[in-house]
This record gives structure tokens, sequence and C-alpha cells, in this order.
């Protein structure tokens, strides 16, 4: 039912987004003025405010261990599409490289995770969204760009989002309080991520017809990827090979499991690749993960 409800949620903002596009409320303008928004203001709130959890020290060794295996899953999974995806060609494979790398790990990783282990598990899912912000702002500008060159490098090592992760290491690893009128703001501000992302989903989407979506076979392909194959892989070697059926393990695999990121669609605009395409991307394994979230789930037996 988290699952469910929270997905019907994105599609209902994703509708408000199509609504305000059909009837020009939202033009191109103000569209891109909402990813400015997004990029420079709410999402590096939203990472600052993913920090500010009591480190603990009887789960300091797990925290060290999500941040780990946060990575190394980050990078098996890549390997994993990278190699999958081998026959396909053009801006289409990288937006599935991007879409299949990076999940929804905070709309819907958040509540679901909390639903299932409950605040220390929100503490792992924090970690993993550190790891994910870091790469977002590196892999996944390379996917896009092709490149590293210093420039790109310069832009990305001053970028708000990344600033905002060195501001949330210092006040993670000091275990700084910081005024509640600040965590407020910072909370409140960065809620409004989620729902600002998904009308830009829906206002890219307004411009798809669903005929275009159904005969889209490659989006299935990486949606089956995404969604089934990456999580079970990752299953399988925490399993099998590490030996390791952990809170924090379970934890990171679920998070994987997660639908594409709407950043998919936003980079894509920002980036003019393919926006289109990245925004079917994100409905479709965003509706399919209805039924596999409670199956990946299930296998992990949580």
């Amino acid at each position: 039912m988290v699952v469910l409800n929270k997905i019907i949620a994105l599609f209902l903002i994703i509708l408000i987004g199509v609504y305000g596009a059909k009837k020009e409320i939202i033009n191109e303008e103000v569209n891109k003025g909402l990813r400015k928004i997004l990029l420079q203001i709410t999402l590096p709130l939203l990472v600052i405010n993913s920090f500010s959890f009591t480190f603990s020290e009887e789960i300091k060794g797990d925290i060290i261990k999500a941040f780990i295996y946060s990575t190394i899953f980050f990078i098996v999974g890549g390997i994993i599409s990278y190699i999958l995806l081998k026959p396909l060609k053009g801006e289409k494979r990288k937006i599935l490289q991007f879409g299949n790398a990076f999940s929804n790990c905070g709309f819907i990783g958040f509540p679901i995770i909390n639903s299932i282990y409950g605040a220390e598990g929100v503490v792992y899912t924090s970690i993993f969204n550190m790891v994910f912000t870091i790469a977002l702002w590196t892999y996944g500008i390379i996917i896009f760009t092709g490149s590293t060159s210093k420039e790109n490098i310069k832009k990305v090592l001053i970028n708000p989002a990344i600033i905002a992760v060195y501001i949330g290491i210092v006040i993670m690893i000091f275990n700084i309080k910081l005024p509640t009128a600040i965590i407020d703001t910072s909370k409140i501000v960065g809620e409004m991520t989620a729902p600002i992302s998904m009308i830009i989903v829906g206002n890219i989407l307004s411009k798809v017809r669903m005929k275009d979506i159904l005969k889209e076979k490659t989006i299935y392909y990486g949606a089956l990827i995404k969604l089934i194959i990456i999580p079970l892989v990752l299953c399988t070697i925490t399993r099998y090979v590490l030996k390791d059926n952990s809170m924090v393990m379970n934890t990171i695999i679920i998070i994987q499991a997660m639908p594409a990121a709407a950043m998919t669609s936003i980079f894509a605009a920002d980036f003019n690749k393919e926006k289109e395409y990245s925004a079917m991307l994100v409905f479709v394994t965003t509706l399919l993960s209805i039924v596999t979230i409670p199956i990946i789930s299930r296998i992990l037996g949580a």
C-alpha cells in the first residue's frame, strides 16, 4: 500500500504538469525556471536535510558499510547496464544508462524504506542518497556530455548540490546540531523537489502521444534491466558471494530497485537530449514499479 499510494501520488503530480502544459500555464520559459529552482535551490536543501540525522555510535559501522556498498553497487549496476545496453545506439542509450544508474531514492525510496525498516533504514537511505548526489553530478554529467574536461569538473565541484554535499558531510561527521528553524526550512523547501520534478516530467510528457510510449520497445528493455535484472544480480551477490542478508544490504538493493529518477528528464531537458524519451522512461518505470518493488522486497524477505 505504501508503494501504491506513493506512485499514485507521483502520477497525479505528473498529470498536474500535463494539465499546466495543455492550458499553457507552464510554457517552456516557466519550465526552464522550474528546473533552475529545483537544481539551484530545492535540491541542495534536500541534500543538506538528508544529512541531518543523529550519528549514533551504535550503528557507526553499519553507516560506513552503507557508504562503501552504496558506492560498490552503483558501480556494479552501472557495469551491468552498460553491458546489456551495448546493442543500442545513439542518445537513447545514454538516457537508459542514466535512468538505470539513478533511482527515485527520494520521494519513493524514503517512505518505502521507512515502512519496512523504520528509522535505521532511513539513515542508510540517507547515506545512499549522499553517494547518489555525488555520482549524479560526476558520472551523471559524464553520461550526457561524454566529457571529463577541466571546465566540466569545475562546474561539478562548484555546483550548488555538490556544495550542499560538502556542507552535509561536515554536519554528519561532526554531528553538528543545526537550529530548528534552519532544519525546518531545509526540510520544507527540500521536499518541494519531488513535486516540482514531477510537474516538469508532466510538462515534457504532455508533448508525447500515448501511442509513442506503447511502441517504444527500448524503454521496456531498459525498465527490465533497471527494475528486475540489476536488483536480482545485487541480491545474488549479497546472498551467495558476500553471504550478507543484513538490513544495510537489503536497504541498498531495494533503493536500487526504485524507478528511474525524475532527474533523468531534467538533465535531458537541460542538455537537450531526447527529453520526451526520458519522460517516457520515468513514466513507464514508475508505473511498472508498482509490481516490481513488492516482488524484490519479497525475494529479500523484507
